[in-house]
């Protein structure tokens, strides 16, 4: 059998305090503390706890080329290279292996994506799963983070010395004023509004939608987009929860931006949608009546093609979403609608959702909009396309 380390590793080492009582009762110190090692590995998504010698198995075992186990067990201990298998550290050829078929299935995925190594390591650590607010998303009051840690940093910093900046003129007043000042994060939708047909389209096709495509080389296209996207790439996918949307079905879709179409995953009804929906943005309850629910997940693929295993990749993505959630923003606001972006989210819960894989699918945030409470039922859309 040959082996070889995961693709990515990193080992942290974590500090546990508690209270010595031996030297308490002696009159030393009363607090003692306990080293441990825990492996993160992207593959995995969860962490695992690892001994000195099996670091050093892990050190010793490169994650290219493959070696023979038997040499690796002579030189690192057969318990040590069985446990790291058993765990998904060390990856094994195997094919009748199906647990270590699995792990190497997932590593090659990993491998596949061309993934900056610190970069896979902050998404997959970073995910929830079934967090909600009463379980440590709760922040106190602006009053009270102040009692507890001061001023916070003023709002506005000075980089120079009185009387050198230069003062700007007021700027005038233009079209795009009208959007920009009713915009506005809603959290009181109206339960009960529905999102009208015409509504729903124009916002995801504006915001999302391609408005041309182009081939930059043979069977290499890239799409036109409202917003900007680094090289060009547009990897964000949008996959739609509607709840109340008008002729479209409660459920999960996929939109599919040069068709404009919204293809169907999972039909619900809409206690199962309330209920995702709240999963989804971690009992956030303010936002759960929006009508219709925007994932924004990278396809890490189409931007790692070309940005691979760089530095910056990662934040590229980011920015992605940044600005297609505030182009949905607008669009919404245009609609007098109010809307909402979160990254407080269950990635892990969407992802089971809508069948995504977070090797190949970066669940970023999750947007929405619909009519603030009390407003009218459905909202009206005249445009010219």
């Amino acid at each position: 059998m040959l082996i070889r380390r995961c693709a990515v590793l990193f080992l942290e080492p974590r500090e546990d305090l508690d209270i010595d009582w031996t030297s308490l009762f002696a009159g030393e110190g009363a607090l003692g503390a306990t080293m441990r090692w825990v492996a993160l590995a992207p593959h995995l998504g969860e962490e695992v706890e690892v001994t000195l010698p099996e670091m050093a198995a892990l050190g010793g075992i490169g994650f290219t080329l493959w070696q023979d186990r038997a040499g690796c067990e002579e030189r690192h201990g057969a318990d040590n290279v069985a446990r790291l298998l058993q765990a998904g550290l060390l990856i094994g050829d195997d094919a009748d292996d199906a647990t270590g078929a699995a792990f190497r299935e997932r590593d090659e995925t990993l491998r596949s994506q061309h993934w900056r190594p610190l970069s896979a390591a902050a998404h997959m650590f970073s995910r929830w799963g079934d967090m909600r607010v009463d379980k440590g998303m709760q922040f106190p009051s602006f009053e009270e983070l102040v009692v507890s840690y001061g001023t916070p940093p003023g709002p506005a910093i000075e980089r120079c010395a009185d009387g050198q900046a230069i003062m700007l003129p007021p700027p005038e007043r233009a079209r795009l004023d009208d959007t920009l000042f009713q915009r506005y994060t809603g959290r009181n939708f109206d339960g009960a509004a529905v999102l009208p047909m015409a509504t729903a389209s124009r916002l995801l096709q504006r915001a999302f939608g391609s408005q041309g495509e182009r081939e930059m080389a043979p069977d290499a296209f890239v799409l036109k987009k409202l917003s900007p996207s680094a090289g060009g790439l547009h990897p964000t996918e949008v996959y739609v929860m509607a709840q109340r949307v008008e002729g479209v079905a409660p459920g999960l879709y996929h939109y599919h931006p040069v068709r404009h179409a919204l293809e169907p995953l999972t039909a619900m009804d809409t206690a199962q949608t309330a209920e995702l929906a709240m999963r989804m943005v971690a009992d956030q309850d303010w936002f759960v009546d929006a009508p219709m629910m925007i994932v924004l997940a990278a396809r890490v693929e189409r931007n790692f093609w070309k940005y691979r295993n760089h530095a910056k990749a990662y934040r590229a993505l980011l920015l992605d979403a940044g600005h297609l959630s505030q182009t949905f923003y607008l669009l919404a606001t245009e609609a007098g609608m109010p809307a909402f972006v979160t990254a407080a989210v269950n990635e892990v819960d969407i992802e089971r959702a809508f069948g995504l894989d977070p090797l190949k699918d970066m669940v970023v945030a999750v947007c929405g909009c619909g009519m603030a409470s009390g407003a009218q039922d459905t909202v009206e859309m005249r445009y010219e396309p």
